[in-house]
């Protein structure tokens, strides 16, 4: 005879049955533990403002920008008419890629030492985190002063991009730096444990194992660090200067997007165009944050 358990059919689990215990199961742990409450409607409405807020500002500046975007603001010559920030567009995409040239690779190439090379307890290794910790909260203003002091009267390459671009890649920096390392130490050890009992050495280990893992937090430090690019004014007013044309070379002066929005908004006459501006540079940062994004789930699903 077949056993009367083996005869029975699982019945169906009712999820709104199961969603409806569990809440009276945390209403219940709430009646308890009023302090947990309170600190559950704390944390609730902190986010509503947090959200209320975003939704408030970006509303705000698409609503007074958006009516004043036309096509005299995308031609290639800036005149007093038009004042076109198709320039400072194109400074500001190079203006990126510059930077991200130069900090990216030392950035990542720092945390991939730190984490998987550097001995752990090494003083260098604490040294060197608390002085990029010192780095980040730096403000760009200094930053500013020190590539005006450096990059553009000490080496001699006057207000350029080229200077603008060295100062953003010690800004960006730490940011890089830190969130790769990070997401290098969230990798689990048994993956590399792995690796080596497979034969492989630590390099490949480290660029064909730990490396790849780590591509969604590495991207987020990127993203970060891009939208402190495209957002800094105060650095490169100092450092790549505020001419409102397409540079010839790194060599020649330039506004970003963020300088022309606030040379605009300075000025008092053309305070429309700067909210134009705002709407611009608001979509640029979301558009580069999805692609950053989308770059990312196709390299960790390789």
């Amino acid at each position: 005879m077949i056993p009367a358990a083996e005869n029975t059919v699982a019945a169906p689990v009712n999820i709104a049955a199961v969603n409806t215990v569990t809440k009276k199961q945390k209403l219940n742990e709430y009646k308890k533990d009023p302090l947990s409450f309170v600190l559950f409607l704390l944390c609730c409405v902190s986010a509503v403002i947090t959200v209320s807020v975003v939704v408030l500002i970006i509303g705000y500046v698409l609503a007074k920008g958006i009516p004043h975007i036309n096509l005299s603001l995308f031609e290639l010559e800036y005149t007093t008419e038009n004042v076109t920030m198709f320039p400072a567009l194109v400074n500001t995409v190079t203006m990126t890629l510059l930077a991200l040239l130069f900090a990216a690779p030392a950035g990542i190439f720092s945390a991939v030492y730190l984490v998987e090379y550097a001995k752990r307890g090494n003083r260098i290794v604490s040294i060197v985190r608390i002085t990029a910790e010192t780095l980040s909260g730096i403000p760009s203003i200094v930053y500013g002063l020190f590539g005006w002091l450096f990059f553009v009267s000490a080496l001699g390459w006057g207000y350029s991009l080229l200077a603008g671009a060295c100062t953003l890649a010690i800004m960006i920096l730490p940011l890089i730096m830190r969130t790769t390392e990070e997401a290098l130490k969230s990798v689990p050890d048994s993956f590399r444990e792995g690796s080596f009992g497979l034969g492989a050495g630590r390099l490949r280990t480290v660029f064909r194992i730990v490396l790849p893992s780590a591509v969604p937090g590495i991207m987020s430090g990127i993203i970060l660090a891009i939208g402190r690019v495209v957002g800094e004014t105060a650095a490169l007013i100092y450092t790549a200067g505020t001419v409102a044309q397409i540079p010839e070379d790194v060599f020649s002066s330039g506004r970003t997007l963020a300088i022309h929005m606030y040379a605009l908004w300075t000025e008092g006459l053309y305070t429309n165009q700067a909210f134009a501006t705002a709407v611009i540079l608001l979509i640029i940062v979301v558009g580069i944050n999805a692609l950053s994004k989308a770059a990312a789930k196709k390299l960790e699903k390789r």
